[in-house]
C-alpha cells in the first residue's frame, strides 16, 4: 500500500481533516517572531542565565550569608564561658558596639590597620607592576624561568612561608643575622627582629609583599598581551621614548587591571590574619595587632565572643565601605569613557 502526497501551491485549500496553522513569517532580520512581537523561544532563553546562577547563589547564601547572620546575632549577645556552659542567651543590644567604639584601643588598631594596609598595597603594586612589565619585555626562555619562580612563590602555603621567614629572621640561628654579621654589621649577629613593633612589621610586610607580587605581576602581564603591537610601532614612529610609550599606550590599557588588582589587594591585605598571628601572635605587647587579630584576641582569645563578633562585624562594614567606593569609582570611569 503506497501513500501519495501531492504538492499544492500556497493559494490552494488544505486537505480535508488537516488543520492549518498560521506561522508568522520571519522579519527582515530572519528571526521568526512569536506572540507579542517577541522572538520565538525568548522566554526560555531569558530565564536560562538565572537558572545557571541559582546553584552559585544558593552556595553563597548557605556558606556566607548564614554565618554572617549568625555573627550579627552573636554581636548583640553577652556570650562568655558561663553562658556557654549554662546554655543561656543574654541579649545586650548595642552595648557591645558601644564598648568597642568607645575604646581607645580599637581606634588605635583601626589606624594601625589602615597604615599597614596602605604600605603593603603600595609596595605590592609598585613591585608587582615592575615584574609584570619585565615579563612582557623578556624573551621566551627567561620569561618562562621568571614565571616559574613567581608561580612557585604564589603556590607556597601561607603557614609554610611564614615558618620559613621565622627561620630566616631568627635571633640566634637566622640566615639574615648571619649574613649581616658576615657583611660587617657585627651588632646584628643576635638582633631580635620580633622585639619591636617596627622590626616585626618590617618582616611581616616583606612576607606579605613577597606573597602578593605574583598575583599582580601575572595579572598585569596578561593585560599587556592584549595591547596591539601596532600602537607601539606608531608611537615609535612619532618619536616617543620608553616613558612616553608607557604613559600613552601601555598605561591606558592596563589601567582597568590596575584598579581591579589594587582593590583586591586592599581587601586581602586588610583582612590578613595567618601571617601576622603565626609570626608573633600580634606581639610584642599587642603592638602589631590589626583588626582581624584584634577581633580574634578579644573574642575567642579572651572568651568574650559577643565582643569579638562585634569587632568582626565592624571590620566587614569597613570592607563594604571600601567596596562601595571602588564600585562608585569604576562606574564613574565608565560613564566618563562613554
Amino acid at each position: 500500500m503506497s501513500v501519495q502526497t501531492d504538492r499544492t501551491d500556497t493559494g490552494t485549500a488544505a486537505a480535508p481533516g488537516v488543520r492549518k496553522t498560521d506561522v508568522p513569517p520571519p522579519d527582515d532580520t530572519g528571526i521568526r517572531k512569536g506572540k507579542g512581537g517577541r522572538p520565538a523561544g525568548s522566554r526560555g532563553g531569558a530565564s536560562a542565565p538565572y537558572a545557571l546562577l541559582l546553584p552559585a547563589l544558593l552556595a553563597t547564601v548557605i556558606l556566607l550569608g548564614w554565618p554572617l547572620i549568625k555573627n550579627g546575632m552573636l554581636s548583640f549577645q553577652n556570650l562568655n564561658p558561663r553562658q556557654l556552659i549554662l546554655h543561656l542567651t543574654e541579649w545586650r543590644g548595642f552595648d557591645n558596639y558601644t564598648d568597642v567604639l568607645s575604646s581607645a584601643d580599637f581606634w588605635k588598631v583601626v589606624q594601625r590597620t589602615v597604615v599597614f594596609t596602605a604600605v603593603n598595597v603600595v609596595l605590592t603594586m609598585v613591585f608587582g607592576t615592575l615584574v609584570g612589565l619585565l615579563l612582557a619585555r623578556l624573551g621566551k626562555r627567561m620569561r618562562l624561568v621568571l614565571l616559574l619562580g613567581v608561580v612557585l612563590a604564589w603556590a607556597m602555603p601561607v603557614i609554610a612561608a611564614t615558618t620559613v621567614y621565622q627561620w630566616l629572621f631568627a635571633q640566634r640561628f637566622g640566615v639574615v643575622n648571619w649574613l649581616l654579621a658576615k657583611a660587617g654589621w657585627t651588632s646584628m649577629a643576635d638582633y631580635n627582629w620580633f622585639g619591636t613593633q617596627l622590626s616585626t612589621f618590617s618582616v611581616i610586610t616583606l612576607l606579605i609583599v613577597w606573597q602578593s607580587i605574583p598575583f599582580v605581576a601575572i595579572n598585569l602581564y596578561a593585560a599587556t598581551t592584549t595591547i596591539p603591537k601596532e600602537l607601539y610601532e606608531a608611537a615609535s614612529i612619532d618619536g616617543a621614548g620608553t616613558w612616553k610609550s608607557f604613559t600613552s599606550v601601555t598605561f591606558p590599557f592596563i589601567r582597568p587591571f590596575l584598579w581591579a588588582t589594587t582593590f583586591l589587594e586592599v581587601i586581602w591585605i586588610f583582612k590578613a590574619f595567618p601571617q601576622i598571628f603565626a609570626m608573633n601572635k600580634g606581639g610584642p605587647d599587642r603592638l602589631t595587632e590589626t583588626l582581624p587579630i584584634y577581633a580574634f584576641v578579644e573574642g575567642p582569645g579572651n572568651q568574650h565572643y559577643g565582643m569579638g563578633a562585634a569587632i568582626s562585624f565592624l571590620t566587614i562594614l569597613i570592607l563594604l565601605a571600601l567596596t562601595a567606593y571602588y564600585l562608585r569609582t569604576v562606574l564613574k570611569q565608565e560613564e566618563d569613557e562613554l
